[in-house]
């Protein structure tokens, strides 16, 4: 798996940003208005090869991948770069393919910056009075026309100025009013033109991203200046959390048009599908950001004293020029669900890489394997999502063929997986429908006996743990103190050579199931209350522990567990007393970052599999534009997570700098799970009411299971905070 750049495209990409910061500022795009196009810009983006980066070397060009002109689309979104640049590298790349001798001078000065050229993308036998981005200042268009590609040379006279919503070089232009020359006729010359707008697709997809990150970042730092009320309004959560909700949307979507390059350059069945959903995604994602910080600015936002209002205008202007861009989330539900084909340019070499590895695909096939081997229909009965799916004969047998700790480290006993290869364990339990949060819980439990329990610990409990004889639940969260841990007021009191505990905890899920459970306890109420906690391992058999059911309607139980007077000895204390913080970061080893996309992909399967079998109008409902387009919505979504949890793992793995992508990930794939969740289970209704083994009752699980993804772990509300704060560097907005 690989997020970086190679060294050349990071030297390319500080290269442009340098040169777009100072030729591109704000003031320079404010002084290119009205007619939306700097000339002095253009030549020095030319002379910089960035107009003829996607030419091939042999026709004069830089040949450089899809993913270089990417690089350099996201810069000049960031920038707002005043004139056409991704209709530009298409068709600059088009006159190298298709022009020939006929075009070598219009060619030459395209790329030198001396002459625009753009492109019309619907076919002008049909609509010859089309919308051109850079109309206004455009030399030549190249068109379809029937079975032709032809180049339209545009006079002067032809190219009007009018006013439009972001003062772009926008016009309107007859282009069958005007000469043109044939440059190429038949299938391969049209496969040759749709692959350029597929091209623009990812290209206007890249720069939309750098809008939408730029505008994210001016909100933020507005956020951090200005007060209201004697706060800066960023500690408000109704600022920061928005931002934080944004941030995760505009980088899911740059990533969405990485993997939809390297798709391509892997020949993935879905690659045209994802050029649609990244073109798609951009234009929403990135309207939605700037909408939100201009509101960031509230009253001066409106005002043309701030540049925000740019932002704002050029957001929605850059992706209109192709019509309206729900278009395309309906041509990706054809690509996925109705066989309809892309064209799918050279995309050239590709550094971002998305697999998982060899490892990944070992281990898969070993938990396939065991699953074969181990695994009887009766077993399969008793699986389900929650620990009431803990089945100790095939814990037991996990352990024995050292599968049941795959994150734990190999010092501790544990397999000691790459965080790339526990992805793909997880997925590989997803399919075989075994979820097993019960020897996560442990494993954490294994890890923090073995790093901060004493001699007993390790001689008795430890090795139960070990050979999955028995397992941990968390004694974490208070009825009184939820997610905030630290506030825990079950005390632990001197008692003899131990301790007495007493107290109640609540969402102790797993307690009627384990041995035991790692306390976190209130021993020093006279200090800061992150200071006075300590840990314990405490028998869930031991006298004066209760365990009472607490049914929840997603078809699990949890428990409330009180505990009376219980006596432990000195001996199960996990490291210094007043020093359970500490203990409790051993868990942090652990840390994977991850997300609930195992089970939005298991989800999204179910609804393929039901929009097959209803009914509507006469045909499955999977052929229905409406059902088309929710499925791939929802495959976006599941991509998007993916993505996002990917890039997690990576800067783990890879120890890089992490700014809270973890709760990037664990956010947004619990949000978009129970949005999806939600309509789905509308899609394919009245049969997903019902709890009908297969399909249906699936739905129906996940609609439930989804309620309580955006609290486990933390609330999504503790999430957007730690972005807020990490990833934008806002001002802290929890006491």
């Amino acid at each position: 798996m690989n997020f970086d750049l190679t060294e050349d495209q990071e030297m390319m990409r500080d290269m442009f940003a340098r040169f777009l910061d100072e030729n591109s500022s704000m003031a320079r795009v404010r002084a290119a208005a009205p007619s939306g196009f700097d000339a002095k810009l253009w030549t020095g983006l030319a002379e910089l090869g960035a107009l003829s980066i996607r030419v091939p070397e042999e026709a004069g060009g830089l040949g450089l991948g899809l993913f270089d002109a990417v690089i350099l689309m996201e810069e000049a979104g960031r920038t707002l770069v005043s004139g056409p640049l991704a209709e530009t590298l298409v068709t600059a790349r088009l006159l190298a393919q298709l022009g020939g001798d006929q075009t070598t001078d219009l060619f030459g000065r395209v790329i030198s910056g001396e002459a625009v050229a753009s492109l019309a993308f619907r076919d002008i036998a049909a609509e010859p009075v089309q919308w051109v981005a850079g109309g206004l200042v455009a030399e030549a268009v190249i068109a379809r026309m029937g079975n032709d590609i032809v180049l339209v040379s545009v006079p002067e006279s032809g190219r009007k100025a009018e006013e439009n919503l972001a003062g772009t070089p926008l016009a309107e232009i007859d282009l069958a009013a005007h000469p043109r020359v044939t440059l190429a006729s038949g299938d391969d010359a049209l496969a040759t033109f749709v692959k350029g707008i597929e091209e623009w697709k990812l290209l206007i997809g890249a720069g939309l991203a750098g809008i939408g990150r730029e505008a994210l970042r001016l909100a933020a730092a507005y956020a951090c200046e200005r007060k209201q009320f004697g706060q800066f309004i960023g500690e408000f959560q109704g600022i920061s959390h928005p931002l934080a909700d944004l941030l995760c949307d505009v980088d899911g979507g740059k990533f969405l048009v990485w993997k939809a390059i390297r798709d391509i350059a892997d020949g993935t069945k879905d690659a045209g599908a994802t050029i649609s959903l990244a073109g798609w995604w951009n234009a929403d994602a990135a309207a939605r950001a700037v909408a939100q910080a201009l509101h960031t600015f509230g009253g001066y936002g409106l005002t043309t004293e701030y540049d925000i209002f740019l932002f704002n205008l050029r957001a929605k202007a850059w992706p209109l020029v192709l019509g309206d861009p729900q278009r395309l989330i309906e041509e990706a539900g054809r690509r996925l669900y109705a066989g309809e084909q892309a064209a799918l340019p050279d995309v050239g070499a590709t550094p971002i890489e998305f697999d998982l590895g060899e490892d990944a695909r070992t281990i898969t096939r070993e938990i396939e394997e065991f699953f074969a081997k181990n695994v009887t229909p009766e077993m399969r009965e008793t699986f389900h999502y929650s620990w009431e799916g803990y089945n100790p004969e095939l814990n037991r047998k996990l352990a024995e063929s050292n599968l049941l700790y795959l994150g734990l480290p190999k010092d501790v006993g544990g397999r000691g997986l790459s965080s790339y290869a526990k992805i793909a364990a997880m997925d590989a339990f997803e399919v075989q429908g075994y979820n097993n949060p019960a020897a996560g819980v442990t494993q954490m439990v294994a890890l923090i006996i073995n790093r901060f329990g004493t001699d007993e610990l390790k001689q008795e409990v430890l090795p139960r743990l070990m050979r999955g004889e028995a397992i941990c639940s968390l004694g974490y969260s208070e009825p009184g103190s939820g997610s905030d841990v630290f506030a825990a007021q079950c005390r632990a009191t001197p008692d003899g050579n131990g301790w007495r505990i007493d107290g109640t905890k609540m969402f102790t899920s797993g307690a009627n199931l384990s041995d035991y459970v790692l306390m976190l306890t209130r021993t020093n109420p006279d200090v800061a209350k992150h200071k006075g906690l300590t840990m314990f391992i405490v028998p869930l058999k031991a006298d004066g522990v209760t365990v009472q059911p607490v049914y929840t309607f997603q078809d699990e139980r949890t428990n409330i567990t009180f505990y009376d007077g219980v006596h432990i000895p000195d001996s199960w204390r996990l490291g210094e007393v007043d020093g359970g913080v500490r203990t409790m970061s051993a868990s942090l080893e652990l840390e994977h970052g991850g997300g609930f996309s195992k089970y939005q992909r298991a989800m999204l399967h179910a609804a393929e599999t039901l929009c097959r079998e209803i009914g509507y109008r006469g045909k499955p409902l999977i052929d229905d534009q409406s059902a088309q387009v929710r499925l791939a919505r929802t495959a976006a979504n599941l991509w998007v997570s993916e993505l996002i949890t990917f890039r997690a793992q990576w800067v783990i793995a890879e120890k890089k700098p992490n700014h809270a992508y973890g709760p990037m990930a664990k956010m947004f794939s619990s949000e978009k799970f129970l949005s999806d969740a939600r309509d789905l289970i509308d899609l394919t209704a009245p049969l997903s009411l019902s709890k009908r083994k297969g399909a249906a009752a699936e739905i129906n699980m996940f609609y439930r299971h989804a309620q309580g993804s955006t609290i486990y772990g933390g609330t999504s509300e503790v999430h957007r905070s730690m972005i807020a704060e990490r990833g934008l560097g806002l001002p802290r907005t929890r006491g």
